[in-house]
């Protein structure tokens, strides 16, 4: 439901608080009076982007986490954690109180409780409120943007994580590859399929710790790690007896003249590194709307790393840098150049803008994965 209906269900008590925040002046005994000066308050651009500047960054991550989230009702529980999650400096637990960011955009008009017996005590976000703040928030991020011309050099993997894909099922249909007893390659065959692979990676090395994004991440380099958890969850390969081999499925796959539909690829990767990045879907959205073209990443960094809740020993950089811009950049979604003068840039690609729209279609062109536990 749009804000209008949501105000028509609200009794007057409510309606008064949301009049009081917005000082409207009308007549507070008529619900009529107070949702009509409501709705025409808060349809002024410049009021309500105002409101959204005013928050603090707790808000706009609790903001940005209802915004984005399809399932459209939230019980309070779920409302206290998610508040909770936007904080992520612990500076005094008795000065912090998650049900006052709750009243606060109650007071607001920003969430309301249900209407019928079925949905009395669960709260929604009115739908129309959500195209505007995610247009409000746009603008205050696309604040912090630097545009630049093309670098002079530049990375572009479009397309070659399909073909290391096919690649990787190759190696394993033509070789005995043998596991360990904890399921991994030995570093024999895995540098054999390193060697083979469009992207060269390093195998990992000795580290503190390496969890979180994914069943193989703690002993393969990020690639390939996602290329074979990708493999693993289409039942394509099996690890039976200390022997990596493919199943009936995956040998159908490698002998067909299919091409894997990097949709499918992209929305493997947000699921596998959910757990990790929870908001991980939003950033994405960020980065398509505000990276229009040449962008530096230290703006990106200005406008969406404060969105990033580190994930123990991974900072939020480390998290921007090597989990999303590195893995999209590998997915062919983005480009990443060296500016002579600005460092680091990026550009969407036009086949990662239609990915991450959720439109692009694969003959157009050329989940019970078990994740791994800290």
């Amino acid at each position: 439901m749009n804000l209008a209906d949501m105000l028509s269900y609200a009794d007057i008590h409510d309606l008064s608080r949301i009049a009081g925040t917005y000082n409207c002046s009308c007549n507070g005994h008529s619900k009529n009076e107070l949702i009509q000066s409501i709705l025409a308050t808060v349809s002024r651009k410049d009021v309500f982007e105002r409101q959204v500047t005013d928050l603090s960054i707790e808000g706009i991550r609790f903001l940005n986490s209802l915004i984005f989230d399809k399932r459209g009702t939230f019980s309070i529980e779920e409302l206290v954690a998610r508040v909770q999650q936007s904080r992520f400096v612990k500076d005094g637990e008795d000065a912090w109180n998650p049900r006052e960011m709750i009243t606060r955009f109650k007071q607001h008009g920003w969430l309301f409780n249900g209407h019928s017996r079925d949905t009395r005590y669960v709260f929604q976000v009115p739908a129309d409120l959500k195209q505007r703040f995610s247009a409000a928030l746009a603008k205050q991020f696309q604040q912090h943007i630097q545009v630049t011309d093309e670098p002079g050099v530049y990375r572009d993997e479009q397309r070659l994580i399909i073909d290391d894909i096919r690649n990787f099922l190759s190696f394993v249909r033509d070789q005995d590859v043998i596991l360990s007893a904890d399921h991994y390659m030995y570093k024999r065959h895995l540098q054999q399929i390193l060697d083979r692979l469009s992207v060269k990676e390093e195998p990992v090395g000795k580290t503190a710790w390496r969890f979180g994004y994914g069943r193989m991440f703690k002993e393969y380099p990020n690639r390939f790690s996602f290329i074979y958890d990708y493999c693993y969850y289409k039942e394509w390969i099996t690890e039976h007896n200390q022997m990596l081999a493919l199943t009936a499925k995956g040998l159908d796959e490698v002998q067909s003249d299919r091409h894997e539909d990097l949709l499918q690829v992209y929305r493997f990767w947000l699921r596998l590194y959910k757990g990790a990045i929870p908001n991980v879907q939003s950033i994405m959205h960020w980065l398509e709307t505000l990276v229009l073209t040449w962008v530096t990443v230290d703006s990106l960094k200005i406008a969406l790393i404060p969105l990033i809740r580190p994930f123990y020993y991974d900072s939020a950089e480390s998290i921007f840098e090597q989990r999303i811009l590195q893995m999209q950049m590998h997915l062919g979604l983005i480009r990443i150049g060296e500016h002579h003068e600005h460092g680091p840039v990026i550009q969407l690609t036009k086949l990662g803008r239609s990915v991450i729209q959720g439109i692009y279609k694969a003959n157009e062109d050329l989940l019970a994965l078990p994740f791994d536990k800290p």
